[in-house]
């Protein structure tokens, strides 16, 4: 059977209002049946102690001294709830207030709670039997008629307590149910205003505990928009990245159309489009690298990598590069670490950086690669004597196809620091950017690996 209420606000406050119902019906009859067990007690506790004095009298005086007990204790008896019967072998009565035995007594062991008669009036009274030498027996009670009437006055205090308490609890509920709606409407309101493309509303916050609920929406509601915001500077950026060599191709293409006489002239313009085109498709594979990274999708290739031959590789294919431009790269290693992770991506990362490197340095300046253990954590740096990067751009510097206003005129996408910072990221490393005047360094940090976890790579 399914549940009929398809309202949350409905169910939480019925849930509410359940809980809090049981719970004052739990106490309210524990507080009765306590009441009630210690006047049972107490009742039983004075029947006991009067029983056991009177008995000692039995003993010592016989049965004129317990006869003259029990009528002492008669006539003091202010309240006129004390019971008692004396009878003899013969059941004659000897004492007491009792008209004769009642036919249902016949064990010592256990209290009767029975219906009396006393001067005309019917009673309730507690009892206990006592046999004691001789044949004589001897019944000791109270009557308990006034604590009954405290029973029922404290059982319908109860019951009435219960009524008030569950109209308490069907308030309560309504007021959590509205408590409630007011949170899903604010929720509401402010998710439809984003959709309907405001991304600067957000849930006002109120003091209680649904703030931790409005904060968490806040915060992905602020997620969301500095990806929207992302993805429109990525779009800006490829419209005006991708504009210049499309039209360039078009152009040349058209050019070629109209005015090559030859051949060779119509196939170097072709030539010429094709490399434009290409530098487009580079940057769309760029794109989706770094898609693909982000997604964590080669992270099932991750393996035990030693960055010293890794590095060495990459000094020796550089260093040819830059002796080109006239630059000295510099291999400085002070100590191999090993980390987890694709050894692909991390070349290519490293590669990323030394073609900036090389790309923004003058001639004649100076490139260190290195790499040291500090830490638990392996870092890769790549300083250069460059003109650095103003501390503005540096905070921008890992945005996809962002570029310094310095290096617009610089042939590249402006995907090359975003691509290493993605590598970083699924490696759980950190990148870090800073000028060191001169020049500008790139360090990244990634946790190193102890023989242990070697071995369980491998």
């Amino acid at each position: 059977m399914h549940w009929p209420i398809r309202s949350a606000g409905l169910n939480f406050a019925f849930g509410y209002g359940v809980v809090f119902v049981l719970s004052a019906i739990f106490c309210l009859s524990f507080i009765w049946w306590n009441t009630t067990g210690q006047l049972d007690r107490s009742v039983q506790a004075a029947v006991q102690i009067d029983a056991r004095d009177l008995q000692q009298r039995w003993l010592h005086g016989g049965v004129e001294d317990l006869t003259i007990a029990i009528q002492d204790r008669l006539d003091q008896n202010v309240e006129d709830d004390e019971l008692y019967l004396l009878t003899g072998p013969d059941g004659r009565k000897y004492a007491g207030n009792l008209p004769g035995w009642p036919v249902v007594i016949g064990n010592t062991n256990k209290f009767y709670e029975l219906t009396i008669r006393r001067d005309g009036l019917r009673s309730q009274a507690k009892l206990h039997a006592y046999h004691l030498s001789a044949g004589y027996q001897l019944i000791v009670g109270r009557d308990i008629k006034g604590r009954q009437l405290v029973r029922h006055v404290l059982t319908d205090t109860l019951i009435w307590a219960g009524v008030m308490i569950t109209l308490f609890a069907v308030g309560g509920a309504l007021v959590i149910r509205r408590i409630f709606r007011q949170v899903v409407h604010s929720i509401v309101r402010t998710t439809s205003a984003v959709a309907q493309g405001d991304l600067g509303q957000r849930i006002p916050l109120v003091g209680n505990e649904t703030d931790l609920v409005a904060h968490t929406i806040n915060t992905m509601l602020e997620r969301i928009n500095r990806l929207m915001d992302g993805v429109k500077q990525v779009s800006n950026a490829i419209a005006h990245d991708l504009r210049t060599p499309i039209t360039r191709a078009r152009t040349r293409l058209e050019d070629a159309s109209l005015h090559a006489f030859s051949d060779g002239e119509l196939r170097a313009a072709i030539d010429r489009a094709i490399s434009d085109l290409d530098h487009i498709t580079s940057i769309f594979e760029a794109l989706l690298r770094i898609a693909q990274l982000e997604a964590g999708a080669r992270r099932s290739a991750f393996t035990v990598v030693e960055l010293k031959p890794l590095l060495e590789n990459l000094y020796e294919f550089y260093d040819l590069l830059s002796e080109e431009k006239g630059i000295k790269l510099n291999l400085r290693i002070k100590e191999n670490g090993c980390v987890k992770g694709d050894p692909q991506l991390i070349q290519q990362a490293v590669a990323n950086m030394l073609d900036n490197a090389i790309k923004f340095s003058p001639s004649n300046t100076e490139i260190t690669l290195t790499s040291w253990v500090e830490r638990e954590k392996v870092r890769i740096a790549v300083i250069d004597q460059g003109a650095g990067m103003p501390p503005e751009d540096i905070k921008r510097a890992s945005e996809r196809f962002f570029r310094a206003e310095s290096s617009r005129h610089t042939q590249g996408s402006g995907l090359g620091l975003s691509l290493v910072q993605a590598v970083v990221n699924l490696h759980g490393g950190t990148m870090e950017l800073s000028n060191c005047s001169p020049g500008f360094q790139v360090v990244l940090s990634f946790l190193v690996m102890n023989k242990k976890e070697r071995k369980e790579v491998v």
